[in-house]
């Protein structure tokens, strides 16, 4: 379960939903505080019922139908503790049904001529129990102690009427289910259905506020849920551009430094020579601002989809997603320009990748080259070996260490290799690398290719990163023996 301190501030949820959110689930939970509103509502209803109390009680003196009533004094006194603390009863639910319910039954002990008010009173305090006290212990208790109170209350009254020679309800009193039999009945059936229908009602509207609570908990859960995947993603995407980056940058600035080495060197006794590798500079210039504008065009595009423009289809993009195995060719014959000794070998029949798969080998090919040309000594040889293998396709590039020490020491981020194990994860292969026995380097991928359908097998999400991206991916980087 994702835990969200309380009060976190989620980007684009509202401010009201931030602050009303709770998990209902956890032990413990209450209803959330009353609002200002609800308990403005409160002393309305307090004072109407109170007012309406009065009036009834007057017209109820007016009809004569209650002999010796309560003076009326005291009929506005219990009236007033019948009515009037309902205007806090979601500040203190059970107290106010506790005074409520002792006030209701004095009143009808000392016969005050309302029945009508009184009994919405008890009604709504009974209601308010179920709905808003915060410990539903407390809650079952305090209603069913109620309860028990007006039933005991009314089973007294029937036994005084039932057993009383004076009291005279107009009613024959013969047989086992006489009219007075029925009348008393009326009367228990009536207070069960009453005191049932307040309890019914408070408990659902405690379980709706709870479901709505948890609504907005799981809205909120999924909001935060929703903002980590975006900042995943950018992430995600921020490593993707900065490893093309890498390599883009490494490879071309590595060749335009060998080359304009080379030019310095031969210029004054061979121009021919000198002309040619600026040549090559120029072309390894050229191919390094079109490949990064291939990527400053996939964040314009990214930025303008973010904000909602329309973004036509860019050559420059077109010119770094052609960049694939079919180019590794072309990639030896850069590397053998730049005064690299390179030989490249495939093997087998070729079959479909995935263009983000066949991205990913060309560039750690050219990763591996740029690090031979780098960090390998003197007269190094490198070799370059594509094999396409039964469901799999195997790049290997190696180098003999070379004959002689190389000069000055070449700093290193340790990106590249860091690169070759991500692009491989998001294939779903394995990577080798490491120092051979017999001196030199080696780095060597293996990833799947195409099913028979004609499915990609892996490497289809572009961006993915990171170890554990396609399920049963291994990078080992053990030395290797002679091979």
């Amino acid at each position: 379960m994702v835990v969200v301190p309380a009060g976190t501030r989620v980007p684009g949820t509202p401010t009201h939903a931030v602050a009303a959110a709770q998990d209902p689930d956890t032990p413990g939970w209450h209803r959330r505080p009353p609002t200002d509103d609800e308990l403005r509502w409160d002393v309305v209803l307090g004072v109407a019922l109170f007012v309406g109390a009065i009036l009834s009680s007057v017209m109820w003196r007016v009809t004569g139908l209650v002999p010796d009533p309560a003076a009326g004094w005291l009929s506005v006194l219990l009236l007033a503790l019948q009515t009037l603390p309902l205007t806090v009863r979601r500040r203190w639910p059970s107290a106010v049904a506790v005074a409520v319910g002792a006030a209701f039954i004095v009143a009808q002990y000392l016969l005050v001529p309302e029945q009508l008010f009184s009994n919405i009173a008890l009604f709504m305090a009974l209601y308010t129990v179920g709905a808003w006290e915060r410990s539903r212990a407390r809650a079952f208790w305090v209603r069913a102690v109620v309860v028990v109170a007006m039933f005991t209350w009314l089973l007294v009254s029937i036994f005084l009427a039932a057993t009383d020679p004076d009291e005279d309800l107009g009613l024959d009193r013969a047989g086992a289910f006489s009219p007075f039999v029925a009348y008393m009945l009326i009367q228990l059936l009536t207070n069960l259905l009453y005191f049932a229908g307040s309890w019914w009602f408070g408990e659902h509207a405690w379980t709706s506020a709870r479901e709505r609570e948890r609504t907005a908990w799981r809205t909120r859960l999924l909001q935060v849920e929703r903002v980590r995947a975006e900042a995943q993603a950018v992430a995600l995407e921020r490593l993707r551009i900065a490893r093309e980056l890498h390599d883009a940058v490494a490879h071309h600035v590595s060749l335009m430094g060998v080359q304009a080495a080379a030019a310095r060197t031969v210029l004054g006794t061979d121009p021919a020579r000198a002309a040619a590798a600026l040549g090559h500079v120029e072309e390894s210039a050229r191919d390094a601002v079109a490949e990064l504008q291939g990527l400053l065009g996939t964040l314009r595009e990214g930025a303008a989809a973010v904000a909602g423009e329309p973004v036509p289809a860019s050559a420059p993009s077109e010119a770094l997603a052609s960049l694939d195995v079919a180019r590794l060719p072309e990639l030896v014959e850069q590397a053998r320009a730049a005064g690299l000794h390179v030989t490249y070998q495939e093997v087998g029949d070729a079959a479909r990748l995935s263009p983000l798969t066949s991205l990913n080998l060309y560039r750690i090919a050219q990763e591996a080259l740029t690090n031979a040309r780098k960090h390998a000594g003197q007269g190094a040889r490198v070799d370059v070996r594509l094999r396409w293998l039964p469901g799999e396709v195997e790049l290997e590039v190696s180098d003999d260490g070379g004959t002689g020490r190389r000069s000055g020491v070449v700093p290193s981020t340790g990106m590249g290799l860091v690169g070759m194990r991500e692009r491989v994860a998001s294939d779903g292969g394995t990577l080798e690398v490491g120092r051979l026995r017999r001196g030199g380097f080696l780095v060597r991928v293996r990833v799947p290719v195409a099913g028979s359908d004609g499915a990609p097998v892996a490497g289809t999400e572009a961006g993915g990163t990171g170890a554990g991206v396609a399920a049963g991916t291994t990078t080992t980087g053990r030395v290797t023996g002679d091979g």
